[in-house]
């Protein structure tokens, strides 16, 4: 018998409630890709009914005692950090009661479904009575949470994406940002129009050839194949679990790029969950990707830091060649290079570049922490969005379809969601730069297509560590300090002015 044995239960317990997180995984993937439409209803009664399985676990009468048991020990490092991590589980299941769960359940649908008729209109009024209802009941769960976890209202919000994650140590950061960010991206628009005008490959580029290149472009990065798939899907995203990834994408056969870059980004959240412990702690919480933020940082760490350098540039380019016989400067390394990272003014944030992306967040975060802290009411979002971007970026949205209603996010009750973009994007910029100092061979390798010197130390330092630590602890610990604004800074400044 274990010497713990509410320890041992609870580690049953949760493994039951994995394997159902598994099959909803791929059922999910199977919704968004190869699912006939006819099966629509029946798949949603499976999939809430193996919801409701394993909340009505996660939330046993049994539960909250079994934790308290369990806590007395003994148990070594990682048993600690996966009951810790359990008991995080339980706290956001178990605050809730069930009236306010059903409540936000039906008022995320409806407002959702009327923004969907909003957006294309414009109409931020249309979808003013639905959000408030929504908004305020979005109050109520971090009230709940806030008083069963001990902090503040943003940051229950927030730890339901990122674990321990607190506006306190996000404000300084974002704030760094805002002061820099203005000024460069003039400075790099300037110097961007003093180069010579980037050149655009000629053709059409059939799905084939694309979904060909993405796959051999996969398997240089480091993706298995024998454990995992590339599909298309409306909006691409990486499913499944770590041992039967579902990477997808989707074709535009007037340009190679965004289908190209897209699967890239989704490898790096597939290399994460490939890489997460494997073994007995594979289907415990303390084997699961650590947040947001670093799930984040492994996909941009792949799509913007690695394949959109130089060095990529050049392997990369007779690689297009061959794949779609293109000839000319146009196909060049540099102006492949140049075409990556090509920065412009713009008002849709899943369009923008790396330049400008963080000041698109950072408008978010402010706004949806004075709404949901009750400083600022939604009446006034619009023209606060409009301000925000007036700031930041130099430009203001000429209506709300390309302002406050393009993100579907704080419409299908998302909220706390959005800071964890640029924080995983700051993480990646650290990431990459430890490993390239930690070993030479990274940027020699990925010039010649060799991941694996990237690999392997991403393997050492983030994947294998699963949950164990918390975030800032993980980047402590694999780059020697916490996040440092300075040290993105300096990448933007090498890669957009040197």
């Amino acid at each position: 018998m274990s010497p713990n044995p509410a320890y041992a239960t609870l580690e049953a317990c949760f493994r039951k409630m994995n394997s159902v997180a598994e099959a909803l995984s791929v059922l999910s993937w199977d919704m968004a890709t190869m699912m006939p439409e006819g099966a629509a209803e029946f798949r949603a009664e499976q999939v809430a009914t193996l919801r409701g399985i394993n909340h009505e676990q996660i939330t046993a009468p049994d539960l909250g005692e079994l934790l308290d048991k369990a806590a007395a020990g003994p148990l070594d490092e990682w048993q600690a950090a996966n009951l810790r991590e359990m008991r995080r589980d339980w706290i956001h299941a178990s605050a809730l009661p069930a009236d306010l769960v059903d409540a936000l359940a039906r008022a995320e649908s409806a407002c959702e479904m009327v923004w969907r008729q909003a957006r294309p209109a414009a109409d931020f009024k249309a979808v003013l009575p639905a959000l408030k209802v929504l908004l305020g009941l979005v109050r109520e769960v971090g009230h709940v949470k806030a008083e069963a976890l001990g902090v503040s209202i943003y940051d229950a919000l927030l730890d339901q994406y990122e674990p321990l994650g607190r506006a306190a140590e996000i404000d300084p950061v974002f704030d760094h940002l805002e002061k820099f960010l203005p000024g460069f991206i003039g400075e790099v628009l300037d110097a961007q129009a003093a180069r010579p005008a980037v050149l655009e490959p000629d053709g059409l580029f059939p799905t084939d050839r694309q979904k060909a290149l993405g796959m051999r472009l996969m398997e240089v990065l480091g993706f298995d194949f024998r454990h995992g798939r590339l599909d298309v899907s409306h909006h691409p995203f990486c499913g499944g679990y770590p041992g039967d990834i579902r990477v997808t994408t989707r074709y535009n056969e007037d340009d190679f790029a965004s289908a190209m870059m897209g699967v890239l980004h989704e490898t790096g959240h597939a290399l994460y969950e490939f890489g997460l412990p494997s073994g007995h702690w594979r289907s415990q919480p303390v084997g699961r990707a650590r947040g947001m933020v670093m799930h984040e940082s492994q996909s941009l760490l792949m799509e913007m830091q690695a394949c959109r350098s130089k060095e990529f540039a050049g392997f990369l380019s007779p690689l297009l060649k061959s794949t779609f016989g293109g000839d000319g400067p146009a196909w060049e390394a540099d102006n492949l290079y140049r075409r990556g990272i090509r920065v412009s003014r713009g008002f849709i944030r899943v369009e923008a570049d790396e330049v400008t992306y963080p000041a698109h967040v950072i408008i978010r975060y402010r706004l949806e922490k004075a709404l949901i802290e009750g400083r600022m009411e939604l009446d006034d979002l619009p023209a606060a969005w409009n301000d925000g971007y007036e700031r930041l970026l130099g430009i203001r949205p000429p209506d709300d379809r390309l302002g406050c209603l393009q993100d579907i996010h704080w419409y299908g009750g998302a909220w706390g969601y959005f800071p964890t973009y640029t924080l995983g994007a700051m993480t990646a910029a650290q990431l990459f730069d430890g490993a390239r100092t930690a070993d030479p061979e990274v940027s020699k390798g990925i010039a010649g297509g060799d991941f694996r010197p990237l690999l392997a130390w991403l393997r050492a330092n983030v994947h294998s560590r699963g949950s164990l630590v918390s975030t800032r602890e993980l980047l402590t610990q694999a780059t020697g300090r916490p996040l440092d604004p300075t040290v993105f800074e300096a990448h933007l400044r090498r890669r957009y002015l040197g």
